[in-house]
């Protein structure tokens, strides 16, 4: 649960406005939008980037804007889309003439608010296109990917199209790279535990004792099932079998890992599972290219982690690879 707040209405503002303040080489507001920028961006004659959620995911969304990440985002309420006026007004904000990309987690609000503000940016003569996040094996087969949500592996299709519009690329080409990043891209989650909003006392969900919860969302939804408690080697093999078993066909076996951790998990237990991790994708061929262990996409204070692969080709490899520098993701070369 939260215990530092001013009240549960402001906490969203405030929240921006304590990470702007503590990080203005990377970030500035964009008025009456709840959202941030890039400092410098727009610039001009180059893609801009606009992720976008409910508020709650911290890295995501504003922690990944920065150069080489994402030009700017904008936060709703905890767990709530933004809506479509401060898409909008974001999308103004961050137009530099070759247009803006949308890229968020598949769920309907989202969807829906941000549709809304394309159609108004597009009548402004702006264009606009949009990178749908499907990553979560977990909320629907794999016939009926389109009505996946997104989870984990938003952080692998941001890399991706904000490497991609620092080259310079055009805006066909960024959406096309972030699409086929998103096709590339799969992840499940476990919950320990459920994550407790601001101002209330009881957590959205509770897991019963000795059980876990499989397909964790991260807006404070259970899992899909219940089992039982496992230790580390066991619970690397259950999150690599069903990652692997939806491979994308055409993949050349290169994977960037993201092991992630959903807000109260520790760093610690997060290397103890990527240690259990690391010899399967080994075993099951599937050389490691790039990996990262940490908090990218949380969900408050939930106990929980999760597995995601982006399986890799020449191009996305290389752009994987791209320095990128934000308040919550620093990658050097």
């Amino acid at each position: 649960m939260s215990h530092i707040l001013n009240s549960i209405e402001d906490f969203k503002s405030d929240v921006i406005e304590g990470l702007v303040r503590a990080y203005p080489q990377f970030l500035e507001r964009i008025e009456n939008a709840h959202g941030v920028r890039a400092v410098g961006v727009p610039f001009d004659g180059k893609v801009s980037i606009l992720i976008g959620g409910g508020s709650g995911h911290y890295p995501a969304f504003a922690g990944l804007v920065g150069d080489g990440l994402a030009s700017g985002a904008v936060i709703g309420e905890i767990f709530t889309s933004p809506s479509s006026e401060q898409v909008y007004r974001c999308t103004k904000a961050l137009d530099g003439g070759a247009g803006v990309i949308y890229s968020y987690g598949n769920y309907s609000g989202d969807v829906m608010n941000f549709d809304m503000a394309a159609a108004r940016a597009e009548q402004d003569g702006i264009t606009v296109r949009t990178v749908l996040v499907t990553d979560d094996v977990a909320s629907a087969p794999a016939d009926r990917v389109s009505q996946r949500r997104g989870i984990a592996g938003d952080f692998c299709v941001f890399k991706i199209l904000g490497a991609a519009a620092r080259a310079g690329r055009s805006i066909e080409d960024v959406t096309e790279l972030g699409a086929r990043a998103n096709s590339r891209t799969r992840t499940i989650g476990i919950a320990f535990g459920g994550c407790t909003v601001p101002g209330a006392t009881d957590p959205m969900f509770n897991v019963e004792k000795g059980k876990m919860e499989l397909g964790l969302g991260i807006h404070g939804e259970p899992g899909i099932r219940s089992v039982n408690r496992a230790d580390a080697r066991y619970l690397a093999r259950m999150l690599v079998n069903a990652v692997v078993s939806e491979a994308p066909s055409g993949a050349d076996g290169r994977v960037a890992v993201l092991v992630n951790g959903l807000g109260s998990t520790t760093y610690e237990e997060l290397f103890v599972l990527y240690g259990e991790i690391a010899p399967l994708l080994k075993d099951a061929d599937l050389p490691v290219h790039h990996c990262e262990v940490g908090e990218l996409v949380t969900s408050l204070d939930m106990a929980g982690c999760s597995l995601t692969l982006l399986w890799l080709d020449d191009e996305l490899s290389v752009l994987y690879d791209e320095p990128a520098v934000a308040a919550g993701y620093r990658k050097v070369v």
